[in-house]
């Protein structure tokens, strides 16, 4: 009777565990979302303020600086969401990774900056030194597609200078006038700006594409890991739609949001971050609603050098 008891229980405490998916041993299931410090981390900053103020939640939201930090996370596993380029969201799906696209939340945020006003057109670019962030990365194929497009060879034309590796150390120099013609994204065009007034935007690269390409950059991606989906799809969508709302918050009121940005340390005062919230331009937009056009992106790299997404065009199964 005794052992029948027993059995009775355990086989209690068995379905009690089994009825509930973000359990796993007892403890409840945590998700580490990697992000970047800027336009993608700024839209998302209502929901970390509010997981912030939760204390208890089962999602941790860590910032990093670069991508290639991010997609360390991703390759040791620790990142069960994920936010990069998309370029690279392409190459690391290509690779193997078991990710799975869900949305595009930050499009074109890039700029030529400088304070060389005899820039006027794309034909005064013409044996000028551009600098630019890291040799065959988005902000670089991207400027050479648009100078190839206007007529400018960018190997004979003009020199493209990477003597600057990351986004900061670039931002930094064109601030200080090291870097006459840099190529930057914001927020860090509104750093510049508010440290430098004789740096303005010379050419917004984001309306140079969509005025080639008929539609925005598709420059930032989401990701998920592939068995979140299968395990847990009510937390996708519930993550979803948190980020969606909070990226819209962000545009609806821009000067909460700015006091937001700076207390979790994302952009250094308010004044910057109420001038780079339009320019980042925040838009949380589900991949599968939007296939052919991230396609269509992703091709242009393709065609430029495929090694830059891995060596062909993501499959169906990238996209969830």
């Amino acid at each position: 009777m005794r052992i029948l008891s027993i059995l009775c229980i355990l086989s209690v405490l068995f379905f009690q565990s089994c009825g509930n998916p973000s359990k796993k041993n007892g403890a409840e299931k945590s998700y580490t979302v990697a992000t970047l410090k800027g336009p993608s981390s700024m839209g998302m900053i209502r929901m970390i303020d509010s997981i912030a103020n939760a204390g208890d939640t089962d999602i941790s939201i860590k910032i990093e600086n670069e991508p290639i930090q991010v997609r360390k996370m991703m390759l040791d596993g620790s990142a069960d969401f994920a936010i990069l380029p998309t370029t690279m969201a392409a190459l690391v799906y290509n690779k193997g990774m078991d990710y799975r696209l869900i949305a595009i939340p930050v499009w074109g945020t890039l700029y030529l900056f400088g304070n060389d006003t005899s820039i006027t057109s794309w034909e005064n670019l013409r044996n000028k030194r551009v600098y630019v962030m890291a040799r065959g990365m988005t902000p670089d194929v991207l400027f050479r597609y648009l100078l190839q497009y206007n007529g400018i060879n960018p190997e004979k034309d003009v020199t493209l200078d990477y003597s600057f590796p990351t986004h900061i150390d670039l931002a930094n120099a064109v601030a200080a006038g090291q870097a006459t013609l840099g190529v930057i994204s914001e927020p860090l065009a509104s750093m510049v700006i508010s440290r430098n007034k004789s740096v303005h935007s010379l050419f917004d690269l984001n309306r140079e594409w969509e005025n080639i390409q008929g539609s925005p950059i598709a420059l930032t991606a989401l990701l998920v890991k592939a068995d979140i989906i299968k395990e847990n799809p009510q937390k996708v969508e519930q993550f979803l739609l948190d980020y969606e709302k909070s990226s819209l918050w962000v545009n609806q009121q821009p000067d909460s949001a700015a006091a937001l940005i700076v207390k979790y340390g994302i952009l250094p005062d308010h004044e910057v971050a109420l001038r780079a919230i339009p320019g980042s331009r925040l838009n949380f937009v589900r991949a599968r609603d939007i296939r052919p056009q991230i396609i269509s992106y992703l091709n242009v790299f393709y065609t430029m050098n495929p090694d830059i997404i891995g060596g062909k065009i993501p499959d169906e199964k990238f996209f969830y």
